[in-house]
């Protein structure tokens, strides 16, 4: 599979770096079939999709009576996050607590559109910031593990203390800004394996790590899988899925009405994820994650495939950037530049050469797909 020729889709932008990446006889590939034969069918932002977001509005009102919030919205300062946080208080009427945690890599322009919102729309924020000392030391572990996913500890800490937070303080709603419109092509797992495995955080710790985490959050995907659902009665919503929601125009509002900040792609709005999706895996595995943001953006015609080819053809970002990144990332990490790239040479890993629950994850998400609650399913 590794050897094979290059390819890309005919329809989207996806091509043979997703190394499972399968084509029919019009070269059409898997993840478009996916999409038109199990998505697109049961993804309603009509009428259809109003009827259940209302119906579950209601039930989330009920649950909040009496309490200073009804729900919580993680918030990242990101378009998806932002747009569901006005939407929330002024379109649904709800009073979410805005809930953010600080892994150290937040960029100035998140910073600003976090309070720039939260002021305007009167809102509580709630900002858990995890200890630098052990972040640092698990980020480091994953880059010297060589894996692809070395966004992982952040990606982590944030999930888990939305969690923690709503179980401990019995909220039984969290609204993420997780939405099929921009994001219903899956994220290979070879390029960015799941972000909530404890056995592999643990794994690649234990074998790279030099401190205790006596401090940073975890979670596991039995935890927020099945005991906080199942058990506990806690239920995460995308409210975003349930409406006409076009990334351009929600950014556009956003501009116009808060002062919100632009930033150049997707995610972007942390320092680390910037110099891990924009040079980091470009550079040492050849993962682009532009293609599955724009080839979601293709099937749910947001962008044409000649945009998103013609935007391909530049690197995520220039080499001025590149290297300014480069000597942050160092910088706060506390290491030298050379040592940085050294990573960066080192023989590539993957998920697969450490302990996981990859098992775990395929069965869950076969049972999702039988029992008609997600139609995608990474792979």
């Amino acid at each position: 599979m590794a050897n094979r020729p290059y390819r890309i889709c005919t329809n989207c932008v996806m091509d043979t770096t997703d190394p499972k990446l399968t084509f029919d006889e019009k070269g059409v590939c898997d993840h478009c079939h996916t999409f038109y034969k199990y998505v697109q069918p049961n993804w309603h932002t009509d009428g259809r999709g109003l009827a259940p977001l209302q119906a579950t509005v209601e039930m989330i009102k009920c649950a909040g009576k009496g309490r200073d919030f009804d729900c919580i919205i993680g918030i990242s300062g990101g378009v998806d996050s932002s747009y569901l946080t006005y939407f929330a208080k002024e379109q649904l009427g709800l009073r979410p607590l805005v809930f953010h945690v600080d892994a150290g890599w937040n960029s100035q322009e998140a910073v600003n559109n976090i309070e720039k919102l939260v002021d305007k729309l009167s809102l509580d924020l709630y900002t858990e910031v995890i200890d630098w000392e052990e972040m640092r030391d698990l980020q480091l572990a994953f880059l010297k593990s060589g894996v692809p996913h070395i966004d992982t500890p952040q990606d982590h800490a944030f999930f888990a203390n939305m969690y923690r937070f709503a179980e401990k303080y019995h909220v039984k709603y969290i609204l993420t800004g997780g939405n099929y419109s921009t994001e219903c092509v899956d994220m290979p797992i070879d390029w960015m394996y799941y972000q909530s495995d404890i056995v592999q955080l643990r794994d690649i710790h234990r074998r790279f790590g030099t401190r205790e985490l006596a401090k940073f959050p975890t979670t596991s995907i039995l935890y927020h899988k099945f005991y906080l659902p199942y058990i506990k009665g806690i239920k995460l919503v995308r409210p975003l899925d349930y409406i006409p929601y076009v990334k351009k125009d929600a950014m556009r509002f956003l501009v116009e009405e808060f002062g919100w900040q632009l930033y150049q792609e997707k995610h972007y709005e942390s320092r680390f994820t910037k110099f891990y999706e924009g040079y980091w895996l470009p550079r040492k595995f050849g993962y682009d994650t532009r293609k599955v943001t724009y080839s979601s953006m293709i099937l749910t015609k947001q962008m044409s495939r000649e945009e998103a080819l013609k935007r391909l053809k530049h690197p995520p970002l220039d080499e001025a950037t590149i290297s300014r990144e480069v000597d942050y990332v160092a910088s706060k990490l506390g290491i030298s530049v050379e040592e940085l790239l050294g990573y960066l040479s080192a023989p590539n890993k993957g998920y697969k050469d450490y302990k996981s629950q990859a098992y775990l994850y395929a069965i869950g998400g076969f049972v999702m797909r039988v029992l008609g609650l997600d139609f995608g399913g990474r792979r």
